[in-house]
């Protein structure tokens, strides 16, 4: 799997923890949307696509499904928000 582009959209609220949103293409053939940027106790980390179910607790959508992919995937898109900012 090979990361093709990282887009970043930031958020723009006050006292918010959600600094940003990404969508990230893979292969040049496959998109996530709605990748969250959150800034956490311990620095920021990524949040993966997720819906709130019928017991409200939130369950991602789409996720990698090992550690490595993870790594990749939350480094690729920290990089290219950090990247970002202005």
């Amino acid at each position: 799997m090979r990361i093709s582009e990282v887009r970043i959209r930031k958020v723009e609220k006050e006292d918010s923890k959600l600094k940003a949103v990404a969508s990230v293409t893979f292969d040049d053939c496959f998109v996530v949307h709605d990748i969250k940027i959150v800034e956490g106790t311990e620095g920021l980390f990524v949040a993966m696509p997720s819906r709130k179910t019928k017991e409200g607790e939130y369950k991602d959508i789409a996720h990698p499904i090992n550690p490595e992919t993870r790594s990749q995937l939350s480094e690729a898109v920290l990089d290219a928000f950090r990247n970002n900012i202005d």
